[in-house]
């Protein structure tokens, strides 16, 4: 994809990411089984060290400022990931897939975010290197949609309404029952979807529709596709584990989408003024920290106010 990244650089990347996703089904997931809060934990913390690792190897290679492009890009991919994972919480409670089940069709999600946010960083980078004032289209869209975002009502979400799941449903043959963890199971002859296969098209779904919204955040970061790609990848990856590690306490954090709108609203801003005000690296992430810093340890004290109220 061009960028900072050798061709070498490209392929350790992607040994290190298909090497952990391999570890992750085949040894410790190749049985369904559900994720206690402690595996949970543990697995949390794995993919960070080994986002950071990363990072410490673009500092040792490429200098700070790619290195801190890449925490910048990650933390704010990492907290915009927050807000998706209340998505995932509606989906498998809509079509009542166990939570043994739930890792599989998260596995088979990254899969597939791989391919579409290449193709999405890819679109963006060119796009911007070609056309210098798409650069503004972009920040009026995240501040766009941080207004919208800041103002949510936070209304239910309704899988089956969206677009994927009426595409599916009109040309898929389906069963309302599950098979195991089998996304298609054969029946009278017939091959038919089951409930975690449409489960899985509606995740594959949310997270182009959430590309929209993330991807231009971190191309106001750095335009450098190595960075970008492999910091979303690296966020991505520990998206699942992050999920059964804060899927009980998602409803505790109110005021997440008013942290996140800031943030989306600041990077936004930032690139409208580029070219008249340069906002440097560190204060960038400064600020993002100090924004998401303040919406959870907000939310977390209404929380406990109310209930020793």
């Amino acid at each position: 994809m061009g960028g900072s990244g050798t061709t070498i650089e490209w392929a350790a990347f992607w040994v290190i990411v298909v090497g952990m996703l391999l570890i992750d089904l085949v040894v410790f997931n190749r049985k369904a089984h559900e994720i206690k809060l402690l595996e949970a934990a543990i697995w949390s913390v794995v993919w960070t060290v080994v986002a950071l690792i990363f990072n410490g190897y673009i500092w040792h290679d490429h200098g700070g400022t790619d290195a801190l492009n890449f925490f910048t890009a990650y933390l704010v991919e990492r907290s915009l990931s927050i807000d998706n994972l209340f998505v995932f919480l509606v989906i498998f409670n809509f079509f009542r897939i166990p939570l043994e089940f739930q890792h599989r069709v998260l596995f088979y999600g990254v899969v597939g975010a791989l391919v579409m946010r290449a193709l999405f960083i890819y679109a963006g980078t060119a796009l911007l290197s070609h056309f210098d004032w798409m650069m503004y289209l972009f920040g009026a869209f995240l501040i766009y949609t941080a207004v919208k975002l800041a103002f949510d009502k936070g209304e239910p979400i309704d899988p089956s309404k969206t677009l994927i799941m009426r595409i599916a449903r009109k040309y898929l043959r389906t069963t309302p029952e599950l098979d195991g963890t089998k996304f298609f199971t054969r029946s009278n002859g017939l091959w038919l979807a089951t409930p975690m296969f449409l489960v899985l098209l509606v995740v594959e779904f949310s997270d182009v529709l959430f590309a929209f919204d993330s991807v231009p955040a971190v191309l106001g970061i750095t335009k450098d596709p190595f960075i970008v790609y492999s910091s979303n990848i690296f966020a991505i990856l520990g998206l699942r584990a992050m999920y059964f590690l804060i899927a009980g306490m998602m409803t505790r954090l109110r005021y997440l989408n008013v942290g996140l709108a800031a943030i989306l609203g600041f990077i936004g801003l930032k690139m409208l003024i580029e070219d008249l005000i340069h906002v440097p690296v560190l204060l960038s992430l400064g600020i993002i920290i100090v924004m998401l810093t303040i919406a959870v340890v907000a939310s977390l004290w209404v929380d406990k106010r109310q209930a020793n109220s």
